[in-house]
């Protein structure tokens, strides 16, 4: 990336991409937040204050843990996402814009930082440290009609490097299946959550799949290289991550993970591709401010030192994925999908209110992302993120609950009580009025139909149950066996 570049417009542009990202982040955690990590939640947030400290996980809800601060505070992240997707701080005067957007963009960071550290296991993914890590970054990209820090533009660049390569390292050195290019004949029917064109790629030919897989480590393990490149090379690098990104995006639901990716990638424009590109003019603009200059070279040194671990990690035989190495998740390792799970299985959660059940009494309960009917297509939710969904998906892994699914009993006791937060994360709820008497929970192998199953069935998937997973058990089975919700933290 030459100096001489100008990015008002890639600062422009980068700013309202986060800017819907948190937007969509915030409202997850508005809507999930509470039922899933709050004072009465599946893993409660006194669980977060007794286990951990604040200065290894600091939040806000470590001081103030009360749900209605959770609420005000996921709301006022709402509210703060549209300010900065509206870019009101370009509208005051220049010499107000710098501290608006740096106060705008902080605040921002900090609210999300204290859902993240306190919401345990279902807020244990690698976007979210990916999340922090790329506002963090914002809060120095300045606004008005100053020119933003090139370093700072440097620095999502190297952001995009280490979460691309660093995902493409893991790869090959993980399963065979990527380095025998046949990853993709399992990926869409085994994701986390397929959407509506997970089953078409699917289907597509081998030949396809073992193409696709060669072209994912090109991207990932090849292009990086081009970021850092003069342009026309380096916008070229961004644009090829983005279509493999928007690719993604087509035929799977991984939160906001692309999208944040995409909106990294602006960061290997410049001013002078995109307006040859877009219909669009970069203004004129005036030089840097001498402090915001000094502030983003100092920012540039803490970034450039509590890179070394990530780096040795990224670098090293034995790489971990997605992890941070400061309280702050200022500068972290990204990595997914190092391992291709060759067969998905499925947790079936049913209730019934029969005194003495039989096998037709049974009613399933509907979730939102996962699959239970064989007849229903896909949904598409990315960039919005169902948390209990996914962590369905790593419990059906299982053939019975394991300690990091002690959330799961306790899932099935709100289920049995009726409980209003934990219902408002199904699907469907088949006992709107009166919780059932017993649930159960089977677990099956599910697989996509075949195109010529599909025009013959009209059926999406196919399944077939493998076993139980959690026998027959009504509120007080639960309680009297210590039931590990609310009040306990045993199974």
């Amino acid at each position: 990336m030459p100096t001489d570049e100008s990015y008002w417009l890639v600062r422009f542009l980068l700013q309202r991409g986060l800017a819907v990202v948190y937007l969509a982040a915030f409202l997850v955690a508005a809507r999930q937040f509470r039922p899933l990590s709050g004072e009465d939640g599946l893993l409660p947030l006194g669980d977060y204050v007794e286990r951990a400290s604040f200065r290894e996980r600091p939040s806000l809800f470590y001081l103030v843990p009360d749900d209605r601060v959770v609420g005000a505070s996921a709301w006022t992240g709402v509210g703060l996402s549209i300010v900065a997707l509206l870019a009101v701080p370009y509208w005051l005067p220049d010499r107000a814009a710098l501290p608006a957007s740096m106060c705008l963009w902080a605040v921002l960071w900090a609210l999300y930082q204290s859902f993240v550290n306190a919401g345990q296991l279902f807020y244990g993914f690698g976007w979210e440290s990916m999340l922090l890590e790329t506002g963090f970054l914002a809060i120095f990209l300045g606004a008005g009609s100053a020119a933003p820090p090139t370093v700072v533009v440097w620095l999502f660049a190297w952001l995009l490097f280490r979460n691309m390569f660093g995902a493409g390292l893991i790869k090959i050195r993980g399963d065979d299946c990527w380095r025998d290019l046949t990853s993709m004949d399992y990926h869409y029917e085994t994701q986390p959550m397929p959407n509506p064109g997970s089953w078409v790629a699917h289907n597509l030919p081998k030949r396809f799949h073992r193409f696709e897989t060669l072209g994912n480590h090109v991207v990932e393990l090849a292009v990086p290289f081009l970021y850092f490149a003069p342009q026309p090379y380096a916008a070229i690098g961004g644009t090829a991550t983005i279509l493999f990104q928007a690719w993604l995006m087509l035929t799977g639901n991984f939160s906001w993970l692309n999208a944040l990716t995409i909106v990294q990638a602006i960061a290997t424009f410049s001013d002078g591709v995109l307006t040859a590109v877009l219909p669009v003019d970069a203004p004129a603009t005036t030089p840097t401010p001498l402090p915001q200059e000094v502030l983003a070279v100092v920012v540039a040194v803490v970034v450039v030192a509590l890179s070394i671990r990530p780096v040795r990690n990224m670098l090293s035989t034995t790489q971990r994925m997605n992890s941070s190495y400061d309280p702050l998740n200022l500068v972290n390792t990204y990595g997914a999908f190092g391992s291709i799970t060759r067969t998905r299985y499925q947790l079936v959660v049913e209730g019934t209110d029969a005194e003495r059940p039989e096998e037709g009494d049974w009613t399933a309960y509907e979730f939102a992302g996962q699959p239970v009917r064989t007849d229903e297509r896909p949904p598409q939710w990315a960039p919005y993120h169902l948390r209990l969904d996914w962590q369905l998906w790593f419990a059906a892994m299982r053939p019975r609950p394991g300690p990091r699914q002690r959330w799961f009993l306790a899932f099935l006791a709100d289920l049995l009580r009726g409980d209003d937060g934990t219902c408002s994360l199904l699907g469907e709820n088949p006992f709107p009025d009166d919780p059932p008497e017993r649930v159960r929970v089977s677990r099956y192998r599910y697989a996509f139909t075949t195109p010529e199953e599909r025009a013959e069935t009209g059926e999406w998937w196919t399944r077939e149950r493998i076993g139980t997973y959690v026998p027959p058990v009504t509120l007080a089975d639960l309680q009297s066996g210590g039931e590990p919700d609310r009040r306990s933290t045993t199974v």
